[in-house]
């Protein structure tokens, strides 16, 4: 298995065509299984690893940061030679503390957990420094300056954004170029069979402005593995019932509609013989303007299919049929 390279947007950085998520660890997943994951993606040629601040999905304030720490132990363990051979992409908005203050876009808030995130991580710098989510009480000059300060230091060597819908992010290139403030360089937007919404106005302004594209939710939480049956509940210790994050994960895919149309996915994958997971992800990484999806996983065998991927060939055909059968989803239904 070889896992090919590209480049992130416009920038001179190189990833690997396919990232690892990591919001299960710590929560659904504990250290040990966490750091086995991280071995298993390295292993596979993954160089590229996201994170935020507020992970573990489904946790509170008070777990916030520990996804940050495992990841941080795991690459102390890779000694410095081993932390070079990652890009390291964390992200801030979301809150993380009981303080009005430890949340948002600020100039305050974005200096501190910039170095909040550096400490749990033990490095001295990430690759990819992101925004989380668009905080709409900021001005987007207010972020940028204090992201050009971030980069500008070292701390930080690139910066993007995530779920910022398309005229916010045209908004904020603009003012970047009109202040001559570092550029965010990539956007994380969630993209999947069961939801396309930003092939409409995002994706075309990406390959527009050159953003690398770093989708998150492939396997739609993975119902797009074909192992969650209609009318089933969801299981305990899933992403469908995880914590503070399992009911947004219901709203998002738990219906009539996703389950009908995964059936009919999982028949196309069984005609070509190939598991669901790894059809999914190949026909992310099919779009020329997506850079690397995020695959997670809360057990390392997970990683088997959506890995496959990276060497599966999409047959045009099938890819115009998967096309076809999720034209509808083009529409969207939530702005992330």
């Amino acid at each position: 298995m070889s896992i090919p390279t590209t480049r992130l947007g416009r920038t001179g950085l190189t990833v690997s065509r396919l990232a690892l998520g990591t919001m299960t660890f710590g929560l659904q997943t504990d250290e040990a299984v966490s750091h086995q994951i991280l071995d298993k993606a390295a292993e596979g040629g993954i160089n590229f690893l996201d994170t935020a601040d507020v992970y573990p999905l489904g946790g509170t304030v008070e777990t916030t940061g520990r996804t940050e720490e495992i990841i941080g132990r795991w690459l102390q363990k890779q000694g410095s030679a081993g932390r070079r051979r990652f890009v390291v992409a964390t992200k801030a908005v979301g809150k993380v503390g009981p303080n009005s203050w430890d949340q948002g876009a600020s100039r305050k808030h974005l200096l501190d957990a910039i170095d909040a995130s550096l400490k749990r991580l033990q490095t001295d710098h990430v690759d990819l420094y992101q925004l989380h989510s668009d905080d709409r009480e900021t001005p987007l000059e207010e972020s940028l300056e204090a992201l050009d300060v971030i980069v500008k230091s070292g701390r930080a060597r690139y910066i993007g954004v995530s779920n910022f819908l398309a005229y916010r992010l045209a908004r904020a290139l603009g003012k970047a170029e009109l202040h001559k403030l570092t550029r965010y360089v990539s956007v994380q937007p969630r993209y999947s069979l069961l939801f396309r919404e930003i092939e409409r106005e995002l994706l075309p302004l990406a390959g527009e402005e050159g953003l690398g594209v770093i989708p998150y939710n492939p396997l739609a939480g993975g119902l797009l593995t074909g192992k969650y049956k209609p009318g089933a509940t969801p299981e305990e210790n899933t992403r469908f019932t995880l914590g503070t994050a399992g009911g947004m994960y219901q709203d998002r895919y738990w219906n009539e509609r996703s389950f009908n149309t995964v059936t009919q996915l999982h028949q196309l994958a069984d005609e070509a013989g190939v598991p669901l997971a790894t059809l999914a992800v190949a026909w992310v990484m099919a779009n020329p303007l997506i850079t690397a999806p995020l695959l997670g996983a809360s057990r390392p065998e997970q990683l088997d299919a959506t890995l496959a991927a990276a060497d599966y060939k999409l047959d045009p055909a099938l890819k115009q049929k998967l096309d076809e059968l999720t034209a509808e989803y083009r529409k969207g239904d939530a702005p992330r």
